[in-house]
């Protein structure tokens, strides 16, 4: 028997694919009449059908195909040898016609009935395989083959493996739901899949990063993985080999070039290679760059469009990128390959030689015309023409690096020579520009003062915009150094001299004003000309800008206690901030860490600090990195780890002091005197709280001695102040000690009201961690407030609070605290957002309590709960463990926490397996055993 009729046999160690046998499985049930597998080459096609023929229920006809079987005569004798392997007795007489001398045209058709009515007569089902069906290119065969399974009986199945789809009515047999497709998408390995072909199948000891790497860098191609698993054997540096591996690789480029580029005519090759410089290829663009620059060619002699179509219908490594197939790319390592090739080479296939950099300015020119201005100076790049990349950078009024195209702009620019840079003034201080973005601060100032340098003395139009962007870029940097004398004079400086129509680095002039407005303390100036600076922005495009000046808003919105809106707005910066975040990022998550912090969510609050931590550790000479370190410090003395904090505030207060960064030290004090009171020592507290002026600090101190009286002094006029300045976030922190003082100073009815005027102020914001961390005698001002003053209704939670004391719905509650316990008086309350408020507020308080047994914020010491278990329960975990001693159910909790349900679990078994717990009653006894109930 001839080897073309022979059933393969699976290779050995090949990874089975049950989701693909299946959909084989499903066309067989659905007694459709065809099955195709068309895919690129190496793709698997042959080792599919070898695997799910194994276990095949039904006789299996096999025909593989070679070029020489294009012939219709030489094609129906092995057809009907295929057939006669399961039985069909097509008869002698079939293949006298076959073999007949006859100098008319072959009667196909007739043969072709003969054949389907000698299949009508078998009893039993079977399926034909024809592997490499698109060697056949013959027009005759198809409509042989189309008419045979078009009226082919219900006992036959035809399955077809080919590179291209076969020219047959599928469209017909698709929409009669007689067609089973597996395409290129199907075949491609999952990441489990390259997983254990790579360990199993090919005994490679891959981490699941380095697999999933290679799944990536090959797109899931089977024969890709498989060179690439050969190299790696006996590598000893498994993770860089993978890192570089591409279609460059020997093997890779032999395979791509020997079995797809030279299997194609010379047209389709010359387009392929030509076309591989393009990262996303469209018909226009690909005419554009290949067009001849010979007058007497014709014109249009190359049809882009039709060339693409044709390449994804022969499956030739391409992947449409819309629904429309305009636009398309080449598989990575199949782009790979060509460019090496076209680079080796420089020849294209018929028209003779072609210039890679010519190809890529073409590239470039198509670009422009249409807008893409990034890959126009991509592809300028690669040409190496670098005046019109520097054209290009300037983006026609909106510079690429403001559009969020810093990375490649700033490559190149760092490439360039000096002298290049220099001859070009506006090159440098776009460098500078770049630098800025992606915290590069120690080369600015050396960048804009060369570009002053090559000035030309003539101050016209140009001149005087380069002077102002040089002065918008310096105001920038005082923005990092918090320097607000500076940052005014600069800007004004810029404002001076800058383009009326120069709207980006305006735009990004005002940011740097409303910086320095910030930083003096006008907030309502700094949100007027950060809500400037974001409408403009968002007007032109200015990414980054529209970043920055978003994260100004956000930090005037916690300013103004409107945490749920400020904490939107920085999961909006970071939308903005791409993936990888930029370094200015750093903000945003530090910003939400302070308000998960603040909603005592100390989880949450510690990963965003901690991934501010990392951001801000991109930038160079910035105080950034000493802002998170001080903020996770106070997260440790929140958590009562003392001793840890005190340790990271003082490695803080060096290297500020190393670098500089005095704009820091108080804020590292502020955090040390609060360290040093609950270490006892009040002394060194009250020196510290001194020497900078800490009027706040000071308070704590005072009150820590027993000096009440002194310290409502103090606290008296602050209050005041902070109202007269409206800096209620300040105001809020003032009256939060002024409570505690009063009540300590034997003033119980007013401190009483003040702390119901705190509540009224906190409520909106949802203001959790401000009260908890001054212990148990706020948590009594709480409970027992009653105060007469009256105060305007705050309606949402989520409005800025108006200032004053709380309404009358507001008194009463409050009031009725001293009188009911806390279930009744919040089952009876009228206000549901205080009524809401003041549950999560109290229940915190207890939870603390477990947590902590802190009898008072002034007393030192933290006394920690008797616990005998391996592990302890985490915060959450203790809130989830005392709803449930209440009886509350699961869906109970997670309203009350405002999680999901399966958080809710997830908690609950983390609590049983650390209590060594099997059901709730169990998980209750054993907590009130160890005191944590």
């Amino acid at each position: 028997m001839s080897t073309k009729l022979y059933i393969p046999s699976p290779r050995s160690g090949a990874v089975l694919r049950p989701r693909l046998i299946e959909r084989l499985n499903e066309g067989l049930r659905l007694q459709r009449k065809l099955t195709t597998i068309s895919a690129s080459a190496g793709s698997g096609k042959t080792t599919l059908l070898s695997q799910w023929i194994i276990d095949s229920p039904l006789p299996v006809a096999w025909l593989s195909l070679e070029e020489g079987d294009r012939e219709p005569t030489r094609f129906l004798a092995y057809l009907v040898a295929a057939l006669e392997t399961v039985g069909v007795d097509i008869g002698e007489g079939v293949m006298s016609k076959l073999h007949a001398p006859s100098s008319l045209p072959l009667p196909l058709e007739a043969i072709v009935t003969a054949i389907l009515n000698h299949i009508a007569t078998m009893g039993d089902r079977f399926i034909l395989v024809i592997d490499d069906y698109h060697v056949m290119d013959s027009k005759s065969i198809d409509s042989a083959l189309g008419f045979l399974i078009e009226h082919m009986p219900p006992q036959m199945h035809v399955v077809i493996a080919s590179r291209q789809n076969p020219d047959l009515p599928l469209a017909r047999l698709r929409a009669r739901d007689q067609l089973t497709e597996v395409r290129t998408s199907d075949l491609r390995f999952t990441s489990a899949e390259t997983s254990e072909f790579l360990c199993r199948s090919m005994g490679l000891d891959l981490s699941a990063e380095d697999a999933a790497l290679l799944e990536s860098r090959t797109e899931g191609w089977i024969a890709g993985l498989q060179l690439a698993a050969l190299s790696l054997q006996g590598h000893q540096d498994a993770a860089t080999f993978i890192r570089s591996f591409g279609g460059k690789h020997r093997d890779v480029l032999d395979y791509l070039v020997e079995e797809v580029l030279q299997q194609q005519p010379e047209g389709i090759q010359d387009f392929l290679l030509n076309t591989s410089i393009l990262d996303r290829l469209c018909g226009p663009l690909c005419e554009y760059i290949l067009r001849s620059e010979d007058r007497d060619a014709p014109k249009n002699a190359i049809s882009g469009q039709k060339t693409l179509e044709y390449l994804e219908r022969v499956n030739l490594f391409i992947v449409p990128l819309d629904k429309e197939r305009r636009w398309y790319r080449y598989h990575h390592l199949f782009s790979d390959a060509l460019r090496q090739r076209l680079t080796r080479t420089g020849v294209s296939a018929v028209g003779g030689e072609r210039d890679v950099s010519e190809l890529h300015r073409r590239a470039s020119e198509w670009h422009e015309r249409h807008d893409l201005l990034l890959e126009a100076f991509q592809h300028a790049i690669a040409a190496q023409d670098v005046d019109r990349a520097a054209r290009l950078i300037e983006g026609e009024g909106m510079p690429l690096v403001f559009r969020g195209a810093i990375g490649p702009v700033l490559h190149w620019l760092d490439s360039l020579p000096k002298e290049e840079l220099d001859a070009r003034p506006a090159l440098n201080v776009m460098h500078a520009s770049a630098m800025l973005m992606v915290g590069r601060m120690t080369g600015i100032e050396p960048k804009l003062q060369a570009a002053e340098t090559h000035l030309h003395a003539a101050e016209d139009d140009y001149t005087r915009d380069l002077i102002g962007h040089i002065a918008s870029i310096r105001a920038t940097l005082a923005v990092s150094k918090h320097q607000p004398d500076t940052i005014m004079a600069e800007s004004r400086r810029a404002l001076e001299f800058l383009n009326p129509h120069n709207l980006p680095v305006r735009t990004a002039t005002i940011w740097t004003l409303g910086y320095a407005y910030q930083l003096q303390g006008d907030r309502a100036a700094a949100g007027k000309a950060y809500q400037e600076a974001v409408t403009i922005s968002q007007k032109i495009g200015h990414i980054m800008i529209n970043m920055m000046a978003t994260l100004g808003l956000g930090m005037i919105q916690e300013a103004e206690n409107q945490l749920y809106a400020a904490a939107e707005t920085y999961r909006r910066v970071l939308d903005l901030a791409g993936d990888p975040p930029l370094p200015a990022a750093c903000e945003a998550h530090l910003g939400l860490a302070r308000i998960c912090s603040e909603w005592n969510d100390l989880d949450a609050a510690e990963q965003h600090g901690q991934q501010a931590l990392h951001l801000a550790g991109q930038f160079e000479h910035i105080d950034r990195g000493v802002a998170c370190e001080v903020f996770l410090a106070r997260l440790k003395l929140s958590r009562g780890a003392v001793t840890e904090a005190v340790v990271m505030l003082a490695k803080a207060d060096h290297f500020a002091r190393q670098h500089h960064f005095a704009h820091q030290l108080p804020h590292i004090a502020e955090a040390q005197v609060l360290a040093m009171l609950l270490q006892g020592d009040v002394g060194s507290a009250l020196q510290l709280a001194q020497k900078f002026e800490l009027k706040l600090s000071l308070t704590r101190v005072l009150l820590a001695q027993g000096d009440t009286a002194a310290a409502l002094v103090i606290l008296e006029r602050l209050r005041t102040d902070m109202e007269v300045k409206e800096w209620v976030d300040e105001q809020l922190k003032v009256m939060v000690l002024q409570a505690l003082a009063l009540h300590a100073h034997g003033e119980k009815r007013r401190a009483a009201q003040v702390a119901a005027d705190v509540l009224g102020m906190g409520e909106p914001g949802g203001f959790i961690r401000l009260f908890i961390d001054e212990g148990e005698p706020l948590r009594e001002l709480i409970s027992a407030a009653a105060v007469s003053k009256p105060m305007q209704k705050i309606d949402k939670p989520k409005q800025r609070p108006l200032r004053g004391a709380v309404d009358k719905p507001k008194q009463k509650l409050l009031r009725e605290a001293v009188n009911k316990p806390k279930q009744k008086l919040l089952r009876d309350a009228v206000d549901k957002p205080m009524h809401d408020y003041l549950e999560r507020l109290l229940h915190a308080f207890d939870v603390e309590g477990l947590e902590r047994r802190v009898t008072s914020r002034f007393v030192p010491g933290v006394v920690q709960p008797a616990d005998s278990l391996i592990e302890p329960l985490s915060r959450r975990e203790l809130e989830v463990l005392r709803l449930i001693a209440e009886g509350l159910s699961n869906r109970q909790i997670s309203e009350r926490l405002f999680v999901t349900l399966s958080t809710v679990k997830g908690h609950n078994r983390m609590i049983f397996d650390k209590l060594e717990a099997t059901r709730r009653t169990e998980a209750v006894a054993r907590a009130r055993e160890l005191g944590l109930l």
